[in-house]
């Protein structure tokens, strides 16, 4: 896709009506829609247009809401529902803009959660600003979905720490100004032997040029750390803490991965209903035909299952961190529902909405044929949707 276009027409904001949301939740949204739709991105160079977006976002004021207010953040602290919205939103109108953003949520979020006063001061302000662009660095190449198999190194050395190993599939790699790393600082305790670091993108030892190229272009990277030698102030959170961390991290934005899946599914549906009302075919419309309307209720109707899982998921964790609300395994099972029926439902929406625009679904250069490619990797990235499976069968075998 050469570059993120305004759309002709703007999400519907029934859904904002809801008991999930609040006044300034709806406020956000009401604020953000024209935002988005005005802006227009040039996407043919993912790396260049993720930094043109990041300094987008931090001018607007939206970068706020992926930090807390005591470093200059929107909010007291992060909010579920206002990230939902906001990647509902920015996925709308580019799938890219709404990858900005959330990685300057998902990679600065380990520091919002265990970070130093020093460590947030230094880092979340600039993030807020879009002055700095996070990346969290977790993957490897034979640790994804199993991170206690994790081989990276983190040894102490003098008054610091020196890193060894490879990470993979690092979101941002390569344009990032820091890296929220995680290492095995005990070989031989598995996922309770990892703990986690700051690593600036400028640290000797640190190489990420190797790009890894996508079909639905993004900024993605391998970072080789060589003896990447940091100070003691660089480790984040408890020693042998990180897996913790990392899970804490994921499931305040697993959410939010369901929120962009329900904004590539909205612009989906809303292309093909307008795509289906001006076809003309044997004398009508596409959209009189019944099977045309019976598609169209089908997508409405996933979209709609999803959101619901969505939101309620992000209002459940606002809820436990405002009041003290449902257990931390009952918010981990919700937002892997969510996660999952978002993405496999979105997936599904987007197919048939490039199915109803026949030969022009696939033609290059097209919303619905680059929605098709955004959306595949959501499928996978932040826990595939196997591992949602996994946590939401255990999840109800505790609960039977």
């Amino acid at each position: 896709m050469a570059s993120s276009t305004r759309s002709t027409h703007d999400p519907s904001t029934a859904h904002l009506a809801l008991p999930f949301f609040d006044e300034a939740h709806r406020a956000l949204a009401r604020d953000l829609l024209p935002w988005a739709a005005a802006q227009s991105v040039d996407e043919r160079d993912d790396r260049a247009a993720c930094r043109d977006w990041v300094r987008r976002l931090g001018d607007g004021g939206w970068l706020r809401y992926c930090v807390p207010a005591s470093v200059g953040g929107a909010l007291e602290r992060l909010d579920s529902r206002a990230l939902v919205l906001l990647r509902e939103t920015l996925a709308f109108h580019s799938p890219l803009a709404d990858f900005a953003f959330a990685m300057q949520g998902l990679g600065s979020g380990a520091i919002t959660l265990a970070g130093s006063a020093a460590q947030q001061a230094d880092y979340l302000a600039a993030v807020g600003r879009g002055d700095k662009i996070a990346a969290f660095a977790l993957s490897e190449p034979e640790a994804g979905s199993d991170v206690g198999a994790m081989a990276m190194r983190a040894e102490p050395d003098g008054e610091g720490w020196r890193l060894t190993g490879q990470k993979t599939w690092i979101s941002n790699g390569g344009i990032a100004d820091f890296y929220c790393v995680f290492a095995k600082t005990d070989p031989s305790a598995g996922a309770r032997g990892i703990t986690a670091f700051i690593v600036d993108a400028t640290t000797p030892g640190l190489d990420s040029s190797q790009h890894i190229e996508v079909m639905a272009p993004h900024p993605l990277a391998t970072l080789d750390f060589d003896g990447c030698r940091v100070p003691r102030t660089a480790q984040l959170g408890d020693l042998h803490g990180g897996f913790k961390l990392a899970m804490r991290t994921l499931d305040i934005f697993r959410a939010s991965v369901a929120g962009a899946a329900l904004g590539m599914a909205r612009r989906a549906l809303s292309d093909a209903i307008q795509h289906a009302q001006q076809r003309k075919m044997f004398g009508q419309t596409l959209a009189d035909f019944q099977l045309t309307q019976a598609r169209l209720g089908e997508m409405a109707a996933l979209i709609d299952g999803a959101a619901l899982l969505t939101y309620r998921a992000a209002w459940m964790r606002d809820e436990a961190e405002q009041r003290g609300g449902p257990a931390v395994g009952d918010l981990t099972a919700a937002a892997a529902m969510a996660k999952m029926c978002a993405t496999e439902n979105a997936s599904c929406v987007i197919d048939m909405a490039l199915q109803m625009h026949g030969g022009l679904g696939v033609k290059v250069g097209t919303k619905v044929e680059s929605l098709y490619r955004d959306i595949r990797s959501l499928r996978i990235y932040e826990g595939a949707t196997e591992v949602q499976q996994l946590i939401i069968g255990k999840a109800a075998l505790r609960g039977a």
